[in-house]
């Protein structure tokens, strides 16, 4: 417990205090509590405040520090110095003292601000009898069927952290649905709007859990040994705290629990340099103690001395080149600045052995490849076949040697320990590994008759060279099969761990690109569908040779898809680069796509209204996923029917992101020479001028909406004597209130009247002619799910003079063309 003595983190107490004075302010004009849960048709006010059963939280309305604003949150009651642990609202304030919580009759909470609703759980399951419970966890729970006895939670706060965790929270992945139980500090103590600072974990072959600064790491935990982090190893003897690490197909989370009950602990993301904090209550002094922080010490800032660097905190100086490396820039290095890192006294050359580097916390994990089967002997084996591997371990000491992890790629972020730390075997040239001291198994392969090393070395340079003369003539003889983009993306695969399909395998699979099992056409090429050995189905994308999708669309295609998780977003199998053929390999949607569906007279039947609603509200999940919760905010620029695949449930999938684009930190917006994408689905600004931002899918979601529910392509209509498209005919009976006349006759019966009219009323704000206009995704999944007042949309961005570049060129006919989805390519010499 001796950790519970040391010093307090300055800005935690500062937050502790200003927590404790305005929780006190809100105490003295707050009524006496509820009790501990709140009902159907039940509210709580401004005032009041639930209270947990053996009142260790409370919740309700507070002010922090100097703000007037109002927000909705949890604290401790019990101690002294009361902490905000949650809150509801945190990005939508409430002003005055019009604040209230109520439960809707669906099992919902909703939080008002007057009449206006500033925050609201969302429910997707019918509930029975819902009762809303502040538990003594902290959580914030709502219950099905009447309370925790029915142990069947409809939602918890738990699942929606803020600044501060407590145990049994979970902070990781849920793979299901690809959302993250992820910490962001406040902006400032009388701000709990999300600031610079997150917690989570970043995402790779071998995952690990990372302190963000913005988009960028700040501090790293080091990847779970089976033990405890691989940068954290006191953790594995704290007599405080009991750590537990999950890692399996449905989620990846750490969490963690008090290992006696009298102890009362937190963790607090805190927008300073010393951004995790964990905290343990004192009983004797009625404080908060700080227990553990990151960075504790110079070397857990990311990075600190580069590549190959490793970081001593005691050391003078704190850098050092591992063994066998030396700076990058000497001059820098001198002079303490150690970022350049370090480089290799002598290159590879793929005839090496490695060195154990022991101690260590194990390097960044982002270009990792984990096999959780091998044992260590073959994890070295399989390294040391790979050129392109540079180091490997066991992942998890725990086991006595089971597992293999690899490294590919320099190796960053290494931190030194005295005593405990992990032990990484890293690949070095075969003329350094006596001098580095390894083991005589590494060196097996030499002789010790010097007659026999020279004479091996100098048959060894005349076969180099022959068979560098005969790689150079093959090189020039297949130069036009294999270009040099060719194998930049056959690295990337391989280091990615992106199965790379082996063109035989494929061809076995669709039965030779057979015509039978062609299932789809894109502007790209055509799909077929496929059966590997083993009886799994797959889609198969061929890159037709003249498509207009080249290498470099293939690669972006690759690489975001790659790394997304969504059960909105269509799986990415694996690919196959080979002469050239260039082939995507994904999961097997057995329904096809959406426009299958809606536009055809008979098929539409099949999807009523429901399940209509149902693929609206996955496709925004989807979007939103893109747009806000995967690890880059990306731009899909052809959303459209066609693109969206849908399972053996009627589930929506987004697909083909040949076209997308990423932005990183705040960018929000791009522009380019060259517009891709569907016309009728394009955003005005993107079809003209090129510039593409979040709220350019925002438009074509809402083209998506308005044809789902029309059952209508988004083309050239005949009415009364005008050509319009889709969105012109919607906007005309909108304004003269007969948006009935927009559902598609086979759904009327199933229909929902209220619920189609406010989809059409968020499909019409959607296409907004201006992009400022446009929701965000985030506010249209609101806005779908609840019964919140919509503003009134403004006019829409639709073209209804230019839809006859949709029919063929005839501007004066309203023929139903089969071109309606022209690809425009380039905007050069605009």
């Amino acid at each position: 417990m001796s950790k519970i003595n040391r010093a307090w983190n300055s800005m935690g107490v500062l937050h502790s205090i200003v927590m404790a004075a305005y929780i006190l302010v809100s105490s003295v004009t707050a009524s006496m509590a509820v009790n501990d849960s709140i009902g159907l048709s039940q509210y709580m006010s401004d005032g009041e405040t639930l209270v947990s059963k053996n009142g260790l939280f409370e919740l309700g309305f507070f002010r922090p520090g100097n703000s007037t604003n109002c927000y909705l949150g949890i604290w401790y009651k019990k101690m002294a110095m009361h902490a905000v642990v949650w809150v509801a609202n945190r990005v939508d304030p409430i002003n005055g003292f019009s604040g209230k919580l109520t439960m809707d009759d669906i099992g919902n909470l909703i939080l008002k601000n007057n009449d206006s609703v500033v925050w609201s759980t969302a429910s997707q399951r019918e509930p029975q009898n819902p009762v809303a419970q502040l538990m003594d966890s902290g959580n914030l729970v709502i219950w099905n069927g009447g309370g925790a006895e029915s142990d069947d939670i409809l939602w918890q706060s738990f699942d929606y952290p803020t600044d501060t965790y407590l145990p049994g929270m979970k902070i990781g992945r849920d793979l299901r649905n690809g959302s993250d139980w992820r910490l962001t500090s406040w902006k400032s103590v009388d701000d709990p709007s999300p600031g610079n600072f997150s917690w989570g974990l970043a995402l790779s072959d071998y995952p690990e859990f990372a302190i963000m600064n913005g988009t960028k790491k700040f501090s790293r935990f080091g990847p779970w040994n089976g033990m405890y982090f691989s940068g954290l190893p006191n953790v594995s003897v704290d007599s405080v705290i009991e750590f537990n690490y999950v890692d399996n197909q449905n989620e990846i989370y750490y969490t963690s629990s008090s290992k006696n009950d009298s102890i009362i602990s937190r963790v607090v993301i805190n927008q300073t340099s010393k951004a995790y904090s964990r905290y343990v209550w004192v009983e004797k002094t009625q404080t908060w103690s700080v227990f553990e922080s990151l960075p504790s010490d110079v070397c857990d800032n990311y990075g600190h001395c580069g590549a190959y660097g490793g970081c001593m905190a005691t050391g003078a100086p704190v850098c050092l080149c591992l063994r066998g490396f030396r700076p990058k820039s000497p001059e820098a290095w001198n002079s303490s600045n150690w970022a350049q890192g370090c480089v290799r006294n002598e290159p590879l050359n793929c005839t090496d052995g490695f060195v154990r580097y022991e101690g260590l916390k194990l390097p960044d994990t982002q270009r990792t490849r984990l096999i959780d089967t091998l044992d260590i002997s073959d994890c070295r084996a399989l390294c040391l076949n790979n050129c392109s591997c540079t180091a490997y371990t066991n992942p998890d000491i725990g086991t006595g040697g089971v597992g293999c992890v690899m490294w590919f790629g320099d190796l960053f972020d290494i931190k030194l320990f005295q005593s405990d730390g992990q032990d990484l075997y890293i690949r070095m040239p075969a003329s350094q590994l006596d001098e580095l001291q390894v083991s005589n198994n590494e060196l097996q392969h030499r002789s010790k008759n010097n007659k026999v090393i020279i004479a091996s070395t100098v048959a060894a340079i005349c076969g180099t060279f022959l068979l560098c003369v005969y790689v150079i003539y093959r090189f020039r003889r297949n130069s036009n099969e294999k270009s040099k983009m060719q194998e930049y993306m056959e690295g990337y695969v391989n280091d990615t761990d992106l199965p790379l399909f082996d063109l035989l395998t494929i061809n076995i699979a669709t039965d030779k690109f057979s015509f039978n099992n062609k299932i789809g056409q894109g502007g790209f090429g055509p799909v077929y569908k496929g059966k590997l050995a083993h009886g799994q189905e797959i889609a198969v994308k061929r890159l037709s040779h003249s498509s207009r999708q080249g290498m470099a669309e293939f690669i972006t295609e690759v690489k975001l898809i790659a790394k997304l998780q969504h059960r909105n977003l269509v799986k990415l199998l694996g690919c196959c680069i080979q002469g050239e053929e260039k082939l995507l390999v994904y999961e097997y949607v057995v329904n096809g796509s959406l426009d299958t569906f809606i536009f055809d007279q008979e098929k539409s039947k099949l999807l009523d209204w429901p399940r209509r609603f149902h693929i609206i509200f996955g496709i925004a999940r989807g979007l939103l996923y893109l747009h806000q919760d995967s690890r880059l905010r990306i731009i899909h620029r052809d959303l459209k029917a066609s693109n969206i695949l849908l399972d053996d449930k009627l589930n929506p999938k987004i697909s083909d992101f040949g076209m997308a684009r990423t932005f990183g930190g705040d960018q929000t917006e791009g522009n380019t020479n060259r517009v891709v994408g569907t016309y009728g689905y394009m955003a005005p600004e993107y079809a003209i001028d090129g510039l593409y931002s979040i709220k350019s899918d925002v438009f074509s979601f809402g083209i998506l909406i308005m044809e789902i529910i029309c059952g209508t392509k988004n083309r050239a209509l005949c009415h009364a004597n005008q050509t319009l498209n889709l969105i012109g005919y919607a906007w005309r009976v909108w304004k003269e209130e007969k948006a009935l006349e927009l559902i598609d006759s086979s759904i009327k019966e199933s229909c929902v009247i209220s619920e189609a009219l406010r989809c059409i009323h968020v499909s019409l704000l959607c296409v907004q002619q201006y992009p400022e206009d446009r929701p965000t995704m985030a506010s249209v999944i609101l806005m779908l799910g609840s019964e919140i007042d919509l503003v009134e949309p403004k006019e829409p961005g639709f073209f209804p003079k230019r839809v006859s570049i949709e029919a063929n060129s005839q501007p004066h006919q309203c023929e139903v063309s089969t071109n309606d989805e022209l690809t425009i390519t380039s905007l050069d010499g605009r």
